[in-house]
């Protein structure tokens, strides 16, 4: 397998909402994928604690068209951002800021995507190498906690909304300034077919294209 080129930041400039896939299995990745793609999603993660989630990984890698950023969620441990870079994926997303994690990603050339919560989480997120954050709970905080972060953030730090957030509350976030989001149980769940998710996916696209004037 060779490695993939880079493609976050075209992937991000595209349609900035990333797909979490949180207990899926390897065997029922490829068709929810697919349906992710036709939909118009370009970034997608498997949390590490789906079942056999390096294997759906490395199946996604293997199959995603050369314009997708497929990676790891809840990824804990430097060890883990080791062998997501065997597998030539590209995006690890955290949930919290653990500097050794972070630096252990942008060492091997993946994009860090690192959940966050307060300024000092923020601050240490970036300065250690993150190439985006993932602020979180974003429904328990409210869209205006933004205008407080951006107040110390370096300009233009990416800044996703995650937790809580669906298709109802896109536009209040998308207007205080969040860069994109991440969608999980209100996307995908385990059970719920690759058409369900094609559908939901579409209708999230649609409401991104309609706020940003695409």
């Amino acid at each position: 397998m060779f490695p993939r080129p880079p493609v976050f930041a075209e992937a991000f400039a595209a349609m900035p909402l990333v797909a979490v896939l949180r207990g899926i299995t390897p065997d029922a990745v490829l068709p929810v994928a697919d349906a992710l793609v036709d939909a118009g999603f370009r970034l997608i993660e498997v949390p590490l604690n789906s079942p056999s989630a390096f294997e759906s990984i490395a199946r996604l890698v293997a199959h995603c068209p050369a314009g997708v950023a497929v990676g790891a969620g809840t990824v804990l441990k430097p060890q883990e951002a080791e062998r997501l870079a065997s597998l030539h994926a590209e995006l690890l997303v955290t949930p919290n800021t653990d500097p050794a994690v972070i630096a252990a990603g942008a060492r091997l050339g993946l994009t860090p995507l690192i959940g966050c919560m307060t300024p000092s989480e923020a601050l240490a997120a970036v300065a250690h190498g993150a190439a985006g954050l993932k602020l979180f709970p974003a429904a328990r905080l409210g869209p205006a906690y933004l205008k407080d972060l951006r107040a110390v953030l370096p300009a233009r730090t990416k800044v996703l909304a995650v937790g809580g957030i669906g298709l109802p509350e896109m536009e209040a976030y998308a207007r205080a300034g969040f860069d994109g989001f991440g969608f999980g149980s209100n996307l995908y769940a385990p059970g719920r077919s690759a058409a369900e998710v094609g559908a939901a996916a579409r209708d999230l696209v649609a409401e991104w294209r309609r706020l940003a004037g695409a």
